[in-house]
């Protein structure tokens, strides 16, 4: 079994499933993400994990997230 890395991110604005979603979508598609795992509070701060095969570039993190309409805090 290959060793994985988790990344803790915290997202902004996110209110519904459909915004996580949208988040989870954009982050999977990351070389190297085998996993995105969402921790929804409506219109707070929430917390994102994404397991990923080796350590992820923070700016194709923002990135991936600005694409699905969101920010990082």
């Amino acid at each position: 079994m290959s060793e994985t890395t988790e990344t803790e991110i915290t997202v902004v604005g996110m209110t519904c499933g459909h915004c996580s979603a949208s988040v989870s979508e954009e982050l999977s598609g990351l070389p190297g993400v085998v996993a995105v795992a969402v921790d929804l509070h409506p219109g707070e701060d929430s917390p994102v994990t994404i397991t990923s095969e080796a350590p992820l570039d923070p700016a194709a993190v923002a990135s991936a997230v600005a694409e699905a309409g969101y920010s990082l805090r």
